[in-house]
């Protein structure tokens, strides 16, 4: 008798799926004979830049799930839009790249002839880490406080100037969101880089830009810029001493930079299933944590349908400042 129960019970627990209607979840380890060569994760940036480092960073525990190498191969250009097409168009299963959330996002909005479409030919497979920017002005700004200092840039109109890292990017977009929130009127003065636009505000040649938070903080220690607040609702881990803009009086305000991994439309959703599964077990090691955060991220690790989740809210959010301002990549 005993034996019969135990018989019906180890048939009831392999097929309670098929019993009960619940859909089965794909096994991280469920993509038999993937990979079978080495893995190349695609980045858009240079040795030493923030998406380099965080692939890097990935490569041997990746390559250690995987059981293959994973090789970085750093594709220069056109703000990573080089290194997302080539992803895109990638065809042999194993090729995948670690973006930054402009790539994945409002690219073809911002240039209709890019030759992708990351809302059509790039599969999200997880966000990786997240920042928000710090709304910064020179340390002799007006105002006693964050509701003085908006006034004053109020008052300034188009007297007052912003800087960003160029037009298109998500401290540019950010700032004209702030501004349609605010209503002030800063003109935008791109630059070649972060570290250009801080020297400008620094000198008083701008009054206003979104910064890095461990760019921002840095300064701000040294009593060479001033902190307005974090684009987000709430205080960061990684600036914890800084407040938030909605702390400043500017509600509904979140705006993140980020950086995560994708892959080609045509990689078989086995494949990118474990894929998200493993870098998202990756990502959440203490280890990883802490190296992600020297490098000014906040953890995620999250699944595909996250990411897609994600993805879908910021096309929206950007493209509508993107579409009212008639903005174009340069």
């Amino acid at each position: 008798m005993l034996r019969r129960l135990a018989q019906i019970a180890t048939f009831l627990v392999a097929n309670y799926a098929l019993l009960t209607g619940a859909t089965a979840q794909i096994s991280p380890q469920s993509t038999p004979g993937w990979p079978s060569q080495a893995v190349r994760l695609v980045v858009g940036f240079p040795a030493g830049s923030s998406p380099d480092l965080t692939a890097r960073a990935f490569a041997e525990p990746l390559a250690k799930a995987l059981g293959q190498t994973v090789l970085v191969d750093n594709k220069v250009g056109a703000a990573g839009n080089i290194a997302a097409d080539f992803v895109a168009k990638a065809t042999d299963n194993h090729t995948i790249g670690l973006m930054i959330n402009g790539n994945m996002t409002i690219a073809k909005l911002l240039n209709p002839k890019l030759p992708y479409d990351p809302l059509t030919d790039l599969t999200p497979v997880s966000l990786i880490g997240v920042s928000p920017l710090v709304l910064c002005a020179p340390a002799n700004a007006p105002g006693a406080n964050a509701d003085e200092f908006l006034a004053a840039a109020r008052a300034g109109g188009n007297r007052w100037n912003y800087g960003t890292p160029g037009v298109g990017t998500v401290g540019h977009l950010g700032m004209e969101l702030f501004k349609a929130k605010t209503a002030t009127a800063a003109v935008h003065v791109p630059y070649p880089g972060y570290p250009q636009v801080t020297t400008a505000m620094i000198g008083g040649d701008l009054q206003l830009s979104l910064l890095p938070p461990a760019l921002a903080s840095a300064q701000v220690k040294a009593g060479k810029l001033r902190a307005i607040g974090i684009t987000a609702s709430t205080r960061s881990t990684l600036v914890p001493e800084l407040p938030s803009l909605s702390e400043a009086g500017v509600k509904d305000f979140n705006l993140e930079i980020w950086n995560a991994v994708a892959a080609p439309n045509s990689l078989p959703k086995p494949v990118v299933a474990r894929l998200s599964a493993l870098l998202s077990e990756i990502a959440r090691t203490p280890e990883m944590r802490q190296k992600l955060f020297s490098q000014g991220w906040q953890v995620v690790g999250s699944t595909a349908e996250e990411l897609a989740s994600r993805v879908k809210l910021d096309t929206a959010q950007l493209g509508q400042i993107i579409t009212s301002q008639g903005i174009k990549a340069e």
